[in-house]
């Protein structure tokens, strides 16, 4: 069984692009081969700025002949049909058989499809997959039709096994395949021949070319790492970054320089996001200071004096790219001293944030406003986190922001301990953004929880407000990213606040003054919407948001006049779901909670679906579920059948046999531990309470038959039951759970 060997050489790839196309190349031929009849032991792919490489092992040498038989007309049909199934089948009137077919004899057709070599196999699948190859972006060059990421020069195309190698016969727009292949553009430019994958390799690394990627990065970062090792310093992790220089040279050589010490005053940050993004360097920092003071470059050659005059012109370089941040940072660092933060930002009244929703100056407000509210609920300062609010986007205003957007937050910080805010204030401007995902870090200083849940609250009503919603995969505002940072927020900082009842609606409010202020469209309609919620539209200058209106009495959930921010509650749920999912806990768990009061308590919701989910991990709690649905079930048939509600109290006077007297105080026993823990949220403590019923009820259903002829005793047994459905609906609705 041969092995197959794809090279594909070309001009150079870019870095984003390799491991993708290394995928593809991979996963079009061995589907190619496939299709065709062929079969393999194993594949890998591999990619350097030059070629695409593609092994595979164990190819049968052949396809199988394929036999293929096909039914047709019965016996006796007209010769036209007859003739126009041969035809369809691609066999002569007189090659089809008359056969036994059941209860009559039919007409078939026996086509016989030969192997074929894998060598023309082979060729037919690579050209396929070279002319369709689904690049991002492609181009054509000289004369021919050919599209390829960069210009194409040279395909390698092998078939050895033990009794030699065999090149594949092929041309694609006047590239013939061959054995051949070449290193190095600088190092080893010439060309060589192989024989197998084995050797291809072992003369590319003898050509100054490791073939593999991963294979690149490790001689990267063991280099950079041994050479920041030895001055005692140490590399910044950069994974993202050593992944793209891997892709930008086949042989690296690792290069260590220093930056100019009128340099290193600047932030740590900007140092690297400058290097990282114009040149490709790694920051090396002095672990005792903190400070970053010298870089790693990765060369694509070695040079007789040792790498000397490239890191000279990368230091160049890098001196005017560093002098144009340094200028950055200055400036800002004036602006500050001149009209403090507040004054940075008071350019973003110019800068609208959403055509509906006003500009960034009216969303700050807004945000703000929200979070001196919520402060009290994290145990903030009311005061420091309206002022964090009013500076955490400022430096989106700065001149270093606008040339590094990644740096926002972080560059306010820096500018908010230049201006001598308090340190809270100054921690808050990077962290009110987290988390920007799943993985990333949760806040947990009160000031910056207080505006980050303010940032992203706001964020949520007001383009749930306009009907911006996510839809299918589709999310242009991020708002699943912004809901699950204020779940995380709530949950992971045990922060309880009742969103529905003292955020949601009364922010919706501000922004329709927002809009109203601005002049939007469909002022009338809003105007009276205001009025309706007991806002006077002729005084909007003077409107204080206060957040903390109760607009219904109800716990239960969404009122139908709540039913505008009651979809956002619903859209939190959903993506509350997801989260708990990840975390282990059954969905059905998270539905038998979010039914229960209060579920727009996140903190809450969650502390009853862990202790539920505990409990439901028992014995006790398995079968309490069994026997509250046999309860339920009962109870529901009776109640049809008899078109009555058994809702009424039982009477243990009526209770007959020991097994019945047991529940009833069962009973009476779960009750009065369950209230006093659910009134205090002990829901674990409520759960515990609940499983004691499971050895009373068990013995009742087995004792006592409900359904007896004496109908004071049924009514008095179903009424009983209606109490175990009762206490145990009280804790969680069971009903939704499976089983």
């Amino acid at each position: 069984m041969p092995d197959l060997l794809i090279e594909l050489l070309s001009e150079e790839i870019p870095a984003r692009m390799q491991a993708r196309a290394a995928e593809d190349l991979k996963r079009l031929v061995t589907q190619g081969l496939v299709d065709a009849g062929l079969t393999y032991a194993g594949a890998r792919a591999f990619a350097t700025p030059r070629r695409l490489a593609l092994t595979v092992a164990g190819l049968t040498a052949a396809s199988a002949t394929r036999r293929e038989e096909r039914k047709g007309p019965r016996e006796g049909a007209p010769d036209a049909a007859i003739e126009g199934f041969a035809r369809s089948a691609g066999v002569a009137r007189d090659a089809l058989e008359l056969r036994d077919a059941g209860k009559a004899r039919a007409w078939f057709a026996v086509t016989e499809t030969p192997g074929r070599p894998a060598a023309a196999i082979v060729a037919e699948v690579l050209e396929a997959t070279v002319r369709g190859f689904p690049w991002p972006k492609s181009m054509r060059w000289g004369t021919g039709s050919l599209r390829w990421v960069r210009p194409l020069h040279a395909i390698l195309c092998l078939l050895s096994d033990e009794g030699g190698a065999q090149v594949v016969e092929m041309e694609i727009d006047g590239i013939k395949a061959s054995d051949r292949t070449r290193g190095h553009r600088f190092m080893a430019p010439g060309a060589f021949s192989v024989t197998s994958f084995d050797d291809y390799r072992a003369k590319l690394r003898r050509a100054h070319v490791l073939l593999d990627a991963e294979e690149r990065a490790d001689h990267i970062w063991v280099d950079a790492h041994n050479a920041a090792f030895a001055q005692g310093l140490e590399v910044v992790e950069d994974r993202a970054l050593l992944a793209e220089v891997a892709g930008l040279v086949e042989w690296p050589v690792v290069l260590m320089g220093s930056i100019a010490p009128e340099f290193l005053d600047l932030p740590p940050e900007v140092l690297q996001t400058s290097m990282r993004e114009h040149q490709k360097f790694f920051s090396v920092r002095n672990p005792a200071t903190g400070r970053i003071e010298k870089f790693v470059t990765v060369a694509a050659r070695e040079t007789a004096d040792d790498g000397a005059t490239i890191l000279a012109g990368n230091a160049k370089v890098l001196a005017a790219r560093l002098s144009d941040a340094k200028f950055f940072w200055q400036n800002d660092l004036r602006t500050v001293s001149k009209v403090g933060l507040e004054g940075m930002a008071e350019g973003l009244s110019r800068v609208t944030f959403h055509n509906k929703l006003g500009t960034q100056a009216d969303r700050i407000a807004r945000i703000a406003a929200l979070a001196r509210e919520i402060a009290p609920m994290v145990g903030a300062d009311p005061d420091l986190a309206e002022q964090a609010a009013r500076v955490a986007k400022a430096d989106l205003q700065s001149e270093m922001v606008g040339e590094f957007p990644e740096l926002q937050g972080l560059m306010g910080r820096y500018y908010a301990e230049a201006a001598g805010l308090p340190a809270e204030v100054a921690a808050a401007c990077p962290e009110h953004y987290q988390p920007l995902g799943p993985s990333d870090s949760v806040p947990s200083a009160p000031v910056s929880v207080a505006v980050a849940l303010a940032d992203k609250l706001d964020t949520l009503t007001g383009f749930f407000w306009i009907n911006e919603r996510p839809t299918g995969s589709k999310d242009p505002f991020a708002l699943r990213r912004a809901a699950l940072g204020v779940i995380r927020l709530l949950v992971e900082n045990r922060v309880r606040i009742p969103l529905f009842y003292r955020v949601f609606y009364d922010h919706e409010t501000f922004h329709m003054v927002t809009a109203m202020l601005a002049r939007q469209e469909a002022s009338e309609k809003i105007s009276a919407e205001l009025i309706k919620r007991g806002v006077d539209p002729k005084s909007l200058e003077s409107f204080t948001p206060s957040f903390t209106q109760v607009i219904s009495s109800s716990k239960y959930g969404i009122g139908e006049e709540e039913a505008g921010m009651g979809s956002l509650l619903v859209f939190l749920h959903d993506r509350l779901k997801v989260h708990l999912r990840d975390q282990g806990i059954r969905h059905d768990v998270i539905d038998a909670c979010l039914t229960m009061p209060n579920n727009d308590d996140l903190t809450l919701l969650v502390a009853r679906a862990e202790a539920l989910q505990g409990l439901l991990a028992t014995e006790d709690g398995e079968n309490l579920v069994q026997g509250f649905r046999r309860a339920n079930n009962i109870l529901t048939q009776a109640e049809a059948r008899d078109g009555v509600e058994y809702s009424f109290g039982p009477d243990p006077k009526l209770a007959e046999g020991a097994e019945e007297v047991a529940l009833f105080a069962a009973l009476d026993a779960a009750e009065a531990a369950i209230g006093p823990a659910m009134e205090a949220e002990d829901f674990a403590a409520a759960m515990r309470a609940m499983a004691q019923l499971r050895a009373p009820i068990d013995a009742f259903f087995e004792a006592v038959q409900i359904n007896t002829d004496n109908q004071i005793v049924r009514r008095n047994r179903l009424n009983l039951l209606h109490r175990i459905r009762t206490i145990c609906l009280g804790v969680a609705d069971l009903t939704r759970l499976e089983g």
